[in-house]
């Protein structure tokens, strides 16, 4: 019996001979596949064109894998409760985390620029075709906090350095390999004019910014979240907006996903809300699936594998 490598369709046509000796077991649409090539599949691949719509019927099919001993995901976070179901199977884990980095990282800069111009007030303006010059705050010289020294954390700090602001980074425990200052969060949320979350969900992230938190910024400070929606109290959130201390939100991720239609949350001033969709670019396939054919390599080479989650410091589920 052959090695098989489970993936879907659109991934086994662009994989072409970059698998070495795996024979590419593909996952067709929405069909099942047969018993006898499933039960060679000893790695899968979760790639990006799955998701959202096939991620059922794809996840489902790896599962059900008996012969499973590694998955790779395409997605940076693993806190959704199936990756957990994998590694108490006994299947290694690994991500793509980084692939996205670079998109998600831009869309934060984007965000920074827009709130801090109010670009959805001068977007309603347009709709309403009202004349409604004001001026706006300039970030050169603002401090922004970037909670989280992954691959999105430091590209932000990259970018927003040279868009002249001051970062200051924040993480659980510094490792002295941080490109900025890093300081307990604590200590940096009064200081700063707008806060980045980009840090993974786990027991410590989950309501890290609560209400207490969420008090302690500054008058008129911004909140970027494209980390998960659990990380902040999002009731404390749109009271603050609501009051006037804060001075606008960009979010990409939320508690409940989709975001109920009658959320407070749609109707916020200066308030920027997207699908969970920051990373979700044309080239974002392509570059998590180089990581995963870089660890397919490592992995027949018995080598360590880039971003593997262990099953002793899994990320908690929501």
């Amino acid at each position: 019996m052959g090695r098989g490598l489970l993936c879907t369709d659109t991934v086994a046509a662009a994989l072409g001979d970059r698998v070495g000796d795996f024979d590419i077991v593909p996952i067709v649409g929405d069909t099942r596949v047969v018993a006898d090539a499933l039960a060679t599949a000893e790695v899968a691949y979760f790639s990006a064109d799955a998701y959202p719509e096939r991620t059922m019927h794809v996840i489902s099919t790896m599962l059900n894998a008996p012969s499973l001993r590694w998955l790779h995901t395409f997605s940076t976070g693993v806190d959704h409760p199936v990756f957990g179901t994998f590694l108490d199977k006994g299947v290694r884990l690994t991500t793509s985390a980084g692939a996205n980095a670079r998109p998600i990282a831009r869309t934060v800069v984007m965000h920074l620029l827009a709130l801090s111009r109010r670009l959805p007030s001068l977007i309603d303006a347009q709709r309403d075709h009202r004349w409604t010059p004001f001026p706006f705050d300039e970030l050169e010289g603002s401090r922004v906090a970037v909670v989280g020294m992954g691959a999105i954390g430091r590209e932000v700090i990259r970018l927003v350095t040279a868009l002249g602001m001051q970062p200051i980074g924040v993480r659980r425990a510094v490792a002295g390999d941080e490109p900025c200052e890093c300081v307990p969060i604590a200590r940096v949320l009064p200081t700063v004019g707008a806060l980045v979350l980009a840090v993974p969900l786990t027991a410590e992230t989950t309501q890290l910014i609560d209400e207490a938190a969420i008090a302690a910024l500054p008058v008129g400070a911004l909140v970027i979240n494209v980390a998960r929606g659990e990380v902040i109290d999002e009731s404390a959130l749109a009271a603050a907006i609501l009051s006037g201390r804060l001075g606008g939100a960009a979010l990409d991720v939320f508690t409940t996903e989709p975001l109920p239609a009658d959320s407070a949350l749609w109707d916020l001033p200066n308030v920027i809300l997207t699908p969970h969709s920051s990373g979700m670019t044309n080239q974002l396939p392509a570059r998590a699936t180089d990581r995963f054919v870089e660890n397919l390599r490592r992995y027949v080479r018995g080598e360590p594998l880039v971003n593997e989650v262990l099953a002793a410091t899994r990320m908690e589920t929501r």
